[in-house]
């Protein structure tokens, strides 16, 4: 491949230096090799992928890139440097992937979710964070005692504008999204309530919990944690190969998936 751009030439030499330069490299060889594996595994397994499902998986492509027809398709590849074989290629991987996971991991995921119940929690909470410890205690009360409001505090000390438009709430917070300080003083509320201060290393906390939402093994949990399994299988996999061997690649064949 060789891009002309009037007195300009960009080689593949010169776009693999520029990977190199970039820092992209170690994560764009865990990608092939990563890909490698999933091709391997999925033959092992007995994986296939058939034409219909290449078609819908092209399908859903467009229809979220937003591209309404075979020319705007073609125009996004040409901008992404991929011919219809990659496109269909990259098609293919991803279906392979969905696959594998489900078939190493499908029987596995209720008994890991109830294992592992408390992390997929999630509060619905205010937050307003100082930098002074004595004006967050005198916050505090001034609150509890019902003297000023939340809502007056946040408005009044919450720098982030959005945020302060929106009174400092938070909306759905997972529990491996707080930091661990924080998750445990929320997490043991019984909302609604309002908290005492918290520190952290980002400062003072004042927190507003309002509901706790306990979880359940819905399509999105089944999802995430499919996902999580897998990519932790793979990572796993992943630091298993010797860098230095020579492996043959899985040969892959795949049928044209790609019409307007």
């Amino acid at each position: 491949m060789t891009i002309m751009l009037e007195n300009i030439t960009i080689t593949e030499e010169e776009i693999l230096k520029q990977a190199k330069f970039s820092g992209k490299m170690p994560e764009i060889i865990e990608g092939i090799i990563n890909r490698q594996i999933i091709a391997e595994e999925g033959n092992r397994a007995g994986i296939t992928v058939e034409t219909e499902e290449l078609q819908q998986a092209a399908d859903q492509f467009r229809l979220v890139k937003n591209l309404q027809s075979a020319e705007e398709t073609h125009k996004w590849l040409e901008k992404n440097q991929l011919s219809v074989d990659d496109f269909e290629e990259m098609l293919y991987y991803s279906i392979l992937s969905g696959k594998l996971a489900n078939h190493l991991f499908a029987d596995k995921i209720e008994a890991y979710f109830y294992q592992n119940q408390l992390n997929y929690a999630e509060v619905v909470m205010y937050e307003v964070v100082l930098d002074d410890q004595d004006l967050a205690m005198e916050l505090y009360y001034a609150i509890d005692e019902q003297e000023m409001s939340f809502w007056d505090v946040a408005h009044q000390y919450i720098q982030d504008t959005e945020l302060r438009r929106k009174g400092g709430y938070l909306g759905r917070v997972k529990r491996q999204e707080l930091k661990p300080e924080i998750s445990a003083a929320v997490f043991a509320a019984n909302p609604p309530q309002f908290l005492k201060p918290i520190m952290t290393s980002q400062g003072v906390h004042l927190v507003f919990v309002e509901e706790i939402i306990q979880p359940e093994l819905d399509e999105n949990i089944n999802y995430q944690i499919l996902s999580d399994l897998f990519s932790e299988w793979l990572k796993e996999k992943f630091q298993q190969v010797d860098m230095t061997a020579s492996a043959s690649p899985v040969p892959v064949v795949i049928s044209k998936a790609y019409n307007s």
